[in-house]
């Protein structure tokens, strides 16, 4: 579910509520509204799960009272262009992570805000950022897992969001190989360079996008945070293999893409070089016949051979005879 459909879940709802539902043992036990849905995370084994897509200031307010959030918590919601963090607020978490897609060749980003504390779950997305309902009803089906709670459920959206990125990746690599299968019979275009340079800034913003999300699962799967029951810490250890992956396939995309500049300039060189050992060729041998006709174009009444009577085919056959000699050199030589 991309943005269209946001935006008609939206409008099902409040505007900026794309759901809001409570669930019991993992089973959707009623879809709710904000402002009640403080009530049911005080009964036992309940948990509110509340998906939020560029919330006004007025509905984080809402949901701040519900649950008792602290204001800078709700301040960063406000505000996107956060770096990805991990920050404790009493017995509140407050992750930020940051989304990517491919959009027109370009990778766009965008950034989710999680709220987790005890009985409740909120995620806050701005920008680009594929919708969590896919998450949402892929674990509806398994009410087993989503029984596990809120923990869980933040799980599951980190993990989707580092998997979202191998995707982006994959396009990307489709144009780097078409890159190095050019970049050996052509020399790179000015619009070459310019894609090249495009795609390795991408890259670069898509791993300071990814890397910092190790150091959140690292206190994620430590003893510090009792919001996270030591029963998790397996799965978001996985989850940091995955962007440890993505690490990976960033690094080794940007590095081709080094390598296919690097190549594309000695093969630009070999080509000028080429064709200044043709034009030095050339140069060398019209040099002949220009030193001649110059020597005898000069104007003295006395120049050896000049009454000869066979003094002009002579001289031509020399001309030949030296041109045919630097041509044969040359060529053997691979210059021309």
């Amino acid at each position: 579910m991309g943005l269209i459909e946001d935006i008609a879940a939206t409008n099902l709802n409040e505007d900026g509520v794309v759901a809001c539902s409570v669930y019991e043992g993992g089973r959707r036990v009623a879809d709710i509204q904000v402002d009640e849905s403080g009530a049911w995370t005080k009964k036992e084994g309940h948990v509110v799960w509340i998906g939020l897509w560029e919330p006004s200031r007025d509905l984080l307010l809402r949901v701040q009272e519900q649950f008792g959030l602290h204001d800078l918590a709700i301040e960063d919601a406000e505000h996107p262009h956060q770096r990805p963090k991990l920050e404790q607020y009493g017995d509140a978490l407050f992750i930020v992570a940051r989304t990517g897609q491919l959009i027109r060749g370009r990778v766009s980003f965008g950034e989710t805000h999680v709220f987790v504390g005890k009985g409740y779950i909120v995620s806050v997305r701005h920008g680009t950022s594929t919708s969590y309902a896919a998450v949402r009803q892929h674990w509806e089906t398994c009410p087993t897992a989503l029984a596990k709670g809120e923990d869980f459920i933040l799980y599951a959206i980190l993990d989707f969001i580092v998997d979202n990125y191998m995707p982006v990746l994959d396009q990307i690599q489709e144009e780097v190989d078409e890159i190095e299968d050019r970049v050996l019979a052509r020399p790179m275009t000015g619009a070459d360079i310019e894609r090249l340079y495009m795609l390795r800034r991408d890259l670069l913003r898509l791993r300071n996008a990814a890397a910092p999300l190790v150091e959140v699962c690292r206190r994620l799967t430590g003893t510090e945070l009792p919001q996270i029951r030591p029963a998790m810490h397996t799965l978001f250890r996985d989850v940091t293999d995955h962007i440890r992956t993505v690490q990976e396939k960033i690094d080794n995309l940007r590095e081709v893409l080094a390598f296919a500049f690097e190549a594309s300039l000695l093969v630009g060189q070999s080509q000028e070089t080429a064709i200044a050992k043709k034009l030095a060729s050339w140069a060398a041998i019209l040099a002949v016949p220009t030193a001649v006709a110059g020597i005898y174009g000069m104007n003295f009444a006395d120049i050896p051979e000049l009454k000869l009577t066979y003094g002009y085919p002579a001289v031509l056959g020399f001309i030949f005879v030296v041109c045919s000699v630097l041509y044969w050199r040359f060529r053997r030589n691979d210059w021309l």
